[in-house]
């Protein structure tokens, strides 16, 4: 591991930066090997068929978190990112272990993965905001959340609400969660349920 310190750009790290360029030099026959070079046009709608790719090539977060240094994947976490970076204004980053301020080595060759060992992509000028594209392409290989719901999310729809959190039951109406807890104020009785209906 290195460390980080508050001079660090995440947008400049060498590693980065050699894989950014890896990745856009061997884009042509990457999405000519999958046989959708001309869907494959960085595109939003693009994420469709790259979804599909994705389900032919691995069956679970595992699976896929195991195939991450392969060729494909490397080239699908690198194109999601570019279609993030093109068209929804965001950068290219690698940033440091939010607990531990240090920097995972990047893509470990050890086999094992940490949340943080791979590039990310966020809004310009600011640290708060990122989306890991390899994390992406595992969410969609979800079939239910921790409870057992059924989850089925796909590259567009995750592109369409990038910072949605679908385990989150309470991110979707951050107003309307705002309004019920005025409304349980105003309320003389409380809920014998507890508000839990």
């Amino acid at each position: 591991m290195t460390g980080s310190d508050e001079t660090y750009d995440p947008t400049r790290h060498p590693d980065l930066l050699r894989w950014i360029a890896e990745r856009r030099d061997a884009h042509e026959w990457w999405a000519a090997q999958t046989s959708f070079a001309d869907a494959l046009d960085f595109t939003p709608a693009s994420l469709g068929t790259l979804d599909d790719l994705v389900r032919e090539t691995a069956n679970s977060m595992e699976e896929l978190t195991d195939l991450r240094m392969t060729p494909f994947v490397q080239g699908a976490i690198w194109y999601v990112g570019e279609v993030f970076r093109r068209h929804r204004e965001m950068v290219w980053k690698y940033i440091p272990d939010i607990v531990s301020g240090e920097l995972e080595p990047f893509f470990g060759a050890a086999g094992e993965t940490s949340a943080l060992d791979h590039p990310c992509v966020g809004a310009p000028g600011d640290p708060e905001s990122y989306l890991y594209p390899l994390n992406m392409l595992r969410r969609i290989l979800l079939t239910e959340d921790e409870v057992g719901n059924p989850v089925e999310e796909t590259l567009p729809s995750i592109f369409a609400d990038p910072f949605d959190d679908p385990f989150d039951e309470n991110d979707e109406n951050d107003e309307d969660d705002e309004d019920d807890e005025d409304d349980e104020d105003d309320e003389e009785e409380p809920d014998p349920a507890g508000g839990r209906g």
